[in-house]
């Protein structure tokens, strides 16, 4: 974690936190009552101090980011369940090449974001395996940095190998996670996933759609899985969204068809520009 350069005439808390190591063995400095409140666990962990709780996990990889002057990203959500072609064994697996692609995909953004010395266009994944893994491995390849966005899981949820130790960070509440899968945000490739992969993809395309969150290039990798899976035909006949709501995504194949949709996406003037093309 980089640490800011001390500011302002007072003692900082890192010199109390020192001072409260070496208090007196005595029954009132055991107590837990005389710990430091910052410094105290189980203080913090109480159920009144979720707000404190998730200004934290707001502020800690946010002030990571903003010192190390990255200033956008591109995200990638996928399945965890999707193998690498080493662990997919001699059977194969029908969605192993979403991994293949997905990591070509990474590859090729970090080759175009390296010149900007990892501060835009950087690879955001969720830090696990699957998809997420071959998003993080891209990037290496192409010799640049990439964020992980970890979380508590009972399962699936180990860092990668080839996130940035530096950038990988790990969370408790889904919320905040999301929001900083997005607040960067200058496109959004979603490869096929389950649960997981189908939330992320419909709270982005909302946040679009509502004006919530300026349009940026939304991209589906395997218009087949997405058609399978998702009738949007029947929610445009429904009347449940409207045909322009269709324009908010484009399906394409392959990495070269995401770069091409990127670099030709209507609001590219906007936020939705890829530098360095």
């Amino acid at each position: 974690m980089t640490k800011p350069p001390r500011k302002g005439p007072f003692r900082h808390a890192d010199q109390d936190l020192e001072s409260a190591r070496h208090a007196p063995d005595t029954a009132q400095a055991r107590s837990p009552a005389y710990r430091l409140a910052f410094a105290d666990p189980d203080f913090l962990l109480r159920d009144e101090l979720r707000p404190v709780r998730l200004q934290l996990e707001l502020l800690k990889p946010q002030l990571e980011l903003d010192a190390r002057g990255i200033r956008s990203t591109v995200v990638l959500f996928g399945g965890a369940r999707i193998p690498s072609p080493e662990a997919q064994g001699d059977g194969g697996h029908p969605m192993a090449r979403y991994y293949d692609e997905a990591r070509r995909f990474a590859r090729l953004i970090t080759e175009r974001s390296v010149a900007s010395r990892c501060t835009e266009n950087v690879i955001v994944t969720g830090g696990g395996p699957g998809v997420m893994e071959a998003g993080n491995r891209g990037a290496a390849e192409a010799g640049g940095c990439s964020i992980g966005l970890n979380i508590v899981l009972p399962h699936e949820q180990v860092p990668n190998a080839y996130v940035t130790p530096e950038l990988c960070f790990n969370f408790h509440y889904f919320g905040i996670r999301k929001m900083h899968f997005l607040l960067r945000a200058k496109a959004i490739a979603v490869f096929p996933g389950g649960f997981g992969t189908l939330d992320e993809l419909f709270e982005s395309i909302t946040l679009i759609q509502t004006g919530r969150m300026e349009q940026v290039p939304v991209i589906l990798f395997g218009e087949s899985f997405w058609r399978t899976v998702i009738n949007w035909d029947a929610l445009r006949e429904a009347g449940t969204i409207a045909a322009a709501d269709l324009e908010l995504f484009r399906f394409v194949e392959t990495a070269d068809e995401a770069l091409a949709v990127i670099d030709s996406w209507p609001l590219s003037g906007r936020r939705g520009e890829i530098p360095g093309r």
